[in-house]
């Protein structure tokens, strides 16, 4: 049996070793008992920082580009081999199919591929969230986002076209579609699933796999990895009251409000930084997954609970703390060039339809004119900052 605990430092390994095996799901909330717990966020990996043209760099407190996703400690990963074509999440005690079938599917096709699959004599698998795609992602090289040491890719090739399935249905312009992560470049976005047929609801969206959805035509196929074991990341909000809203799932405390502006990247990670608000100073640029982790996919506009927090703009695009860059093919295209971003408004294409759904996960330059950003489109996003509850 072959299990692994990713280790920044030894500092880091002494602090989070209480936290093996101590999972989140929508039943769990946070420890706030043990002083050294960062949140219930999985790590994303990163381990490096980077300025806007993409060189690694060492910033320290109150220089240009601190605040960044490497500079936090966060829950190490934690991926347990069980020899038997399966992979445990000790962190968020789901099971993973370890190894995706070649065969590509439709999403409904893809729903009933896990519902009837038997694997290690367990038989009760199913279709996972984007909140529990994205909790064994990793960003600490990417192409593919994934480590491979515990999730195979069988068949599959490392490119684009590593894209599954996850639960969270979308409806776009009429147009049925359901969203997906891509473990090749990274993202979140809505794919294309299968087309409404006439008098279908038009407002219909959800959350739930096992929701029957009307006849529908064939349109794009996907892959899919299925997983087992409750549900993992539904968020538990509590209006503090004073303008933070605290999240007992992840143990993360947000801003009620936004930014009200937007910024280029390194003004994002000043902003949160230097942040004075509701008597605390730890204020930070969420990472990637922290971000993704308050993104209500039930079908909303924007894609978050306005119950609980309060959007400037419904187009509203916000910064992550985690760099990236785009392909593995040449040294150049490795540099982090870019950062990650998340949609909660919709997420356009440059004739400004809705292709990529409320709720994707993308990445832009880091600033105007900025290395590789002939295409740039979303240089200027919101802040809203988020710190760990102790």
């Amino acid at each position: 049996m072959n299990t692994k605990i990713t280790t920044l430092s030894l500092v880091t390994t002494l602090s989070l070793f209480s936290l093996v095996g101590c999972g989140s799901s929508s039943n769990d909330t946070f420890d706030t008992t043990t002083p050294e717990t960062k949140s219930n966020i999985v790590i994303t990996g990163q381990n490096l920082s980077y300025d806007s043209d993409g060189n690694a760099i060492t910033p320290v407190e109150d220089e240009a580009f601190y605040g960044q996703d490497a500079q936090y400690i966060s829950k190490e990963f934690s991926l347990q081999n069980n020899g038997d074509g399966t992979t445990s999440d000790l962190n968020t005690k789901l099971m993973w199919e370890q190894v995706p079938t070649s065969e590509s599917f439709m999403w409904e096709e893809a729903k009933e591929y896990c519902q009837n699959l038997s694997l290690a004599s367990y038989s009760n698998w199913r279709t996972p969230s984007l909140y529990e795609l994205i909790s064994i992602e990793d960003f600490s090289d990417g192409w593919p986002y994934l480590d491979t040491d515990y999730f195979s890719l069988g068949e599959l090739a490392i490119g684009k076209d590593l894209q599954f399935w996850s639960s969270n249905y979308y409806l776009a312009n009429d147009i049925g579609k359901a969203f997906g992560l891509n473990y090749g470049t990274g993202h979140i976005k809505a794919y294309s699933s299968e087309a409404m047929q006439g008098g279908g609801d038009t407002t219909l969206s959800t959350n739930d796999a096992n929701t029957e959805m009307p006849a529908m035509n064939n349109i794009a196929a996907k892959q899919i990895r299925c997983v087992r074991g409750n549900n993992y990341g539904v968020s538990q909000f509590v209006d503090n009251g004073d303008g933070t809203i605290s999240d007992m799932t992840s143990g993360l405390m947000w801003m009620k409000d936004d930014s009200g502006e937007g910024l280029d990247w390194e003004n994002a990670l000043s902003y949160a930084e230097n942040l004075e608000y509701a008597g605390h100073t730890d204020w930070k640029l969420p990472n990637v997954k922290e971000l993704q982790s308050i993104v209500d996919y039930s079908g909303v506009y924007p894609a978050i609970s306005k119950s609980y927090f309060n959007i400037t703009d419904d187009d509203a695009y916000f910064w992550t703390s985690t760099s990236a860059y785009f392909s593995k093919a040449s040294e150049e295209e490795q540099k982090h060039y870019w950062a990650w971003y998340v949609a909660f408004g919709y997420a356009v294409d440059g004739n400004n339809e809705d292709t990529h759904g409320a709720g994707a996960v993308r990445y832009d330059t880091k600033v105007e004119g900025g290395p590789q950003g002939e295409d740039a489109e979303r240089i200027y996003n919101g802040v809203r900052a988020v710190r760990v509850i102790q």
